[in-house]
C-alpha cells in the first residue's frame, strides 16, 4: 500500500510541478519536484520511501529470523541481512540537504544517492542474493559466494565515497580524483561476474541434472542480470566515466542509456528471477506454461537491447559530438533535442518498446495462469527436496 501510495503520489506531484500548479515554491519542495535529476520527487514522498524502505527491511529480517538462529553457515545469510539494511540507511542520504541549500553541498548527497545506493550497495545486495540462491542451487562454491560477497562490500566501503567522485565534475572536483573515482567505480560490476562465471561452468557441467529442470528460467534471469551488469552497468557505465568523457557526456543520453541497461537490466531482470525462484515453491513447476515464460525473457532482453542501441546510445553518440563541437550546452539545447535527426531516434525506440511490452504482458499472462492451474504441488513435484536456507 506504501509503495502504490508513493509512486501514484509523487508522479502527481511532479506532474503538477512541471505544469505549475504549486504556487508555493515550499510547497513543490515538499509535494512536488525538488528540481535535481534523479531524486526528483517532494521531500514528503521522499521521507515515505525512506519510512518503506525501513518497512521492507523489517519484512527481511523476519523472514531471515529463524534461519539467523540456527547453528553454523549463516555467513551469506548475514551479508544479505547487511546489505538490505544498508538499502534502508543511504537512502537517507537524500536527507542531507534543504530548500535553500547551496547547490554545490546538494550535488554532493544527490550523488550519495545515486552512486552508493544504487550503483553500490544495490550491486552488494545483487551479489549477495545471487550468491546465496546460487550456493542453494548447488551450483556455487560457499566459499567463493562469500569471498566475492566480501570483495564486493569492500569495494563499496573502500572506495565507496571516491567512486562518487567521477559524478562531481562540475562541483569543481579535482581530475585526479575524479580518475580515482572512475577506476573504482568500474571495479564494482567485477564481483557479481566471478560468481556468474563459475555458476555458468557448473551449469555446463550439471546440466542434465534434476535441479536444472525445476530451476531453469530462474537461473535464465539470473544469468540475463550476469549479462545486463557487464554490458548495461560495466561497459555503459566506464564510457561515461573517465575524466575526458564526464566533461562532454555526463547528462546526455548516454548516461540514459547507461541508466536503462543497468536499472531494468541488473534490478529488473533480478526482481522477475527472485519472483519466480518463489514461484518455484509456491506452484507446480510440471505445470507451468514454458512458452509464454520463454517469450517473456526473450522479448524483454532483446527489447531493451533494441532500446539501447537503436535508440539511446546513437542519440549520445551525436549528443557526445555536438558536445564536443559546439558545446555541452547547445547538446542538451531544445533546438538540437528536437532537430530531424535526434527525433527519427526516438521514434526507433518504438519497435524495442513494443517488443518489450510484449515480454511484460506474457509475464504476467504467465503469472495469472500458474496460479490458477498449478497452486496445488503434485505427489511428483512434491517429492523433489527443495533446498532449505
Amino acid at each position: 500500500v506504501s509503495l502504490l501510495v508513493i509512486v501514484i503520489g509523487s508522479f502527481a506531484g511532479q506532474w503538477a510541478a512541471v505544469h505549475r500548479f504549486f504556487t508555493s515554491l515550499t510547497a513543490n519542495f515538499w509535494f512536488g519536484h525538488q528540481g535535481y535529476e534523479y531524486v526528483d520527487l517532494g521531500r514528503f514522498w521522499q521521507i515515505y520511501l525512506l519510512i518503506g524502505l525501513f518497512l521492507w527491511v523489517a519484512l527481511v529480517v523476519r523472514a531471515l529470523w529463524p534461519v539467523l538462529r540456527r547453528e553454523g553457515g549463516k555467513s551469506l545469510i548475514y551479508l544479505v541481512l547487511v546489505s538490505a539494511l544498508a538499502i534502508g540507511l543511504l537512502y537517507g542520504a537524500g536527507l542531507m540537504w534543504g530548500q535553500h541549500t547551496n547547490i554545490a553541498i546538494m550535488e554532493y548527497w544527490r550523488w550519495w544517492v545515486v552512486h552508493l545506493w544504487v550503483e553500490g550497495i544495490f550491486e552488494v545486495f545483487a551479489t549477495a542474493i545471487i550468491s546465496l540462491l546460487f550456493v542453494q542451487m548447488g551450483i556455487l562454491r560457499t566459499s567463493t559466494a562469500t569471498v566475492m560477497v566480501l570483495f564486493a562490500t569492500i569495494i563499496f566501503l573502500f572506495g565507496g565515497v571516491l567512486g562518487t567522485f567521477h559524478h562531481l565534475y562540475f562541483s569543481g572536483t579535482p581530475t585526479s580524483v575524479i580518475a580515482v573515482g572512475a577506476m573504482i567505480s568500474a571495479l564494482e560490476v567485477v564481483p557479481l561476474l566471478v560468481v556468474g562465471f563459475e555458476a555458468y561452468t557448473r551449469h555446463k557441467v550439471e546440466h542434465e541434472a534434476e535441479w536444472e529442470r525445476i530451476y531453469h528460467w530462474p537461473f535464465m534471469f539470473f544469468a540475463a542480470v550476469l549479462f545486463w551488469n557487464l554490458v548495461g552497468a560495466g561497459l555503459f557505465g566506464f564510457l561515461i566515466n573517465p575524466p575526458i568523457a564526464l566533461y562532454y557526456m555526463q547528462g546526455l543520453n548516454t548516461t540514459a542509456n547507461h541508466g536503462h541497461a543497468a536499472l531494468f537490466g541488473v534490478y529488473g531482470m533480478l526482481g522477475l528471477g527472485l519472483t519466480l525462484y518463489c514461484m518455484r515453491g509456491l506452484t507446480d513447476v510440471t505445470r507451468w506454461n514454458q512458452k509464454w515464460i520463454r517469450i517473456s525473457f526473450w522479448s524483454l532482453n532483446i527489447g531493451l537491447g533494441m532500446m539501447t542501441f537503436l535508440s539511446l546510445l546513437p542519440q549520445g553518440i551525436l549528443q557526445t559530438y555536438a558536445s564536443i563541437e559546439h558545446g555541452y550546452a547547445y547538446a542538451r539545447s531544445a533546438e538540437f533535442i528536437h532537430s530531424p535527426i535526434m527525433q527519427a531516434l526516438v521514434w526507433a525506440r518504438v519497435p524495442g518498446d513494443v517488443v518489450f511490452a510484449l515480454g511484460v504482458f506474457a509475464f504476467a499472462w504467465f503469472m495469472v495462469q500458474a496460479f490458477m492451474h498449478g497452486r496445488k504441488p503434485t505427489p511428483e513435484t512434491a517429492a523433489i527436496p527443495k533446498p532449505a536456507l
